[in-house]
Parts: C-alpha cells; structure tokens; sequence
C-alpha cells in the first residue's frame, strides 16, 4: 500500500504536531525535574521560572521543589509521571511521529498503549488543579499552595488539551486495531476455506 502523505490524514497530523510539541515541552520544561540542576541550561530554567511565576502550577512547582523541599515529598507520585514520561512517553512522541509520518499501521497498537497510559495519567494532574486552593493572591506560605482564578484558567488550559487528545487517540486507535484484527481474522478465514 501507498504511504498517503500526513496533510491527507487530518487525525494523523494532530497526532504527529501533539507529538511534536509535546517532545519540546516534555524536554526544555518537563524533565528538569530529573536533569542533574548544573546541567540546565539558563535559558531553560528561565522558562520554567516564568511558566511558574505566571501560572504557580502545584505539579511542576510541587515537583521542582518551587514550594520547598517539604512540599516536593508530597508530589513523588507526580516525579513518577515525570520519569514514566521520560523514559516511555519521550520514546513514544518520536516513534509515533516517525510512524504517522511514513503511514505505518504497525505503530497502532503502540499509540493505544499511550495514549491510554496519558490520558490515566493526565486524569489526577487535572484533579490536583482543580482541587488546589483558589485565593485572590498567591499566597506567601511556603506550605500552602494556592493559584487565583486566572492561574486556574491558563493551568486548565494548559492541561486539558493533554487529556483530551490522549482520549481521542485511544478511542481512534482502538478502532485502528480492532480493524486490523477484524481484517486478519477475515483473511484467516478465507485461507481455511481455501
């Protein structure tokens, strides 16, 4: 079969951007969290200093440390999410995209697998947000986190979409797969009959 080129594939191209984008986040802000410090860059630290200053995101900050190192104890099931993205989503965003883009129906079963896995993952991300306390000034207490309501707006803004695509993507390819199996199971068939 032909490869059809991925502008001709309107879901593969959203699958193949999201993975694009997500490679930079999950790079330059993501895994900060488990670089070695002296080996960031500046410029990447200044990003996070930025994203935290604008949005004081309980994950990443929590995580980081941003809120004291007490604070970061409580967010390892998050440092968990960070590695797991480190070593099984990064791998993923790369091989997803080098399978969209030649138009392999072998990279299905690996982006149901994702996509699933994110989409469980993403789900207590957005609970802690939307169950962090909502004040009208950050507050100075190092052991309270608090983000006000437009902080929670650009958090949920942020977060969301990395929900919603993962849920498309396991429903697509669920159906991608079941196709396939319905297809090879056909053929099996046809071949006994033979």
């Amino acid at each position: 079969m032909a490869r059809r080129p991925l502008t001709s594939r309107p879901l593969d191209l959203v699958y193949f951007s999201f993975f694009l984008m997500h490679t930079f986040a999950t790079i330059v802000v993501d895994l900060q969290a488990v670089y070695p410090p002296h080996l960031v860059p500046s410029a990447m630290k200044g990003i996070v200093d930025y994203y935290l200053t604008t949005y004081n995101d309980p994950l990443i900050g929590g995580v980081m440390g941003f809120f004291g190192s007490a604070k970061a104890e409580s967010f390892n099931w998050f440092h968990t999410f960070v590695v797991m993205e480190a070593f099984f989503q990064l791998p993923v965003f790369l091989l997803g995209m080098r399978g969209l883009y030649k138009d392999s129906r072998a990279i299905y079963v690996l982006l149901l697998v994702y996509a699933s896995s994110a989409a469980t993952t993403t789900l207590p991300c957005l609970t802690t947000i939307l169950y962090t306390p909502v004040t009208s000034v950050a507050s100075t207490d190092p052991s309270s986190i608090s983000i006000n309501p437009t902080q929670r707006l650009g958090l949920l803004a942020s977060y969301v979409p990395f929900l919603i695509v993962p849920l498309l993507m396991t429903i697509d390819m669920g159906f991608r797969v079941l196709g396939l199996v319905r297809a090879g199971s056909a053929a099996a068939e046809r071949e006994k009959r033979k």
